[in-house]
């Protein structure tokens, strides 16, 4: 006869105590990303005011990467809410439509990058500047954080056409839509200071 196996009370309280950390855990992740990116632009302004800088306009390209990522977010918005009503089907097209967006906002990141150095604007080399390099690192840097969340959003994605989630347990979903929305919001500013600070 088959044995029904039940979770020690242990087992549990390492869940439970895992769930409560979680959002505190990400949230001094994500400050430590500010502090960061905070330093680099920094590092910027006050290596722009020393001379030598090369001033350029950002690719056209940029500007529809933002868009594209500003559209991820409220796809992935829809898919919490739908998850939240156990509207398994809306919340898997809205996460897989956050994945596909997220994979062209870096694919279109890339394309930016190939139009600068066609421009002449290099990272490093004999012909680079001061203001390419800082341009391309912090985009650089911005697009690994990004491939975590695409990550996470994968996994989210398969747990959730598992049925992992539900109304009553979605943090998993949660997390990476926090994270998300706060990349986002990231470039948003990253893209506005490369814009218009010269």
């Amino acid at each position: 006869m088959a044995k029904i196996r039940k979770q020690s009370p242990h087992v549990a309280e390492i869940k439970a105590a895992s769930r409560k950390t979680a959002k505190p855990l990400l949230y001094i992740g994500m400050v430590s990303i500010v502090m960061l990116f905070a330093g680099l632009t920094s590092a910027y302004i006050v290596r722009a005011k020393n001379g030598n800088w090369l001033v350029f306009q950002l690719p056209d390209i940029m500007i529809l990467s933002t868009a594209i990522l500003v559209t991820s977010s409220i796809s992935l918005f829809i898919a919490v809410k739908a998850i939240k009503n156990n509207n398994y089907l809306i919340a898997n097209l809205g996460l897989a439509i956050t994945l596909l967006l997220g994979i062209v906002f870096i694919f279109t990141q890339y394309e930016g990058w190939l139009q600068l150095t066609a421009q002449g604007i290099y990272f490093a080399g004999k012909y680079s500047n001061a203001s390419g390099s800082f341009l391309y690192f912090i985009a650089f840097i911005h697009v690994v954080h990004m491939a975590v969340g695409l990550l996470a959003l994968a996994v989210s994605l398969t747990k959730c056409m598992l049925k992992k989630y539900s109304s009553a347990d979605y943090l998993g979903i949660e997390l990476t839509a926090i994270y998300w929305h706060f990349m986002d919001l990231l470039w948003v500013y990253l893209f506005l200071f490369l814009y218009f600070y010269r």
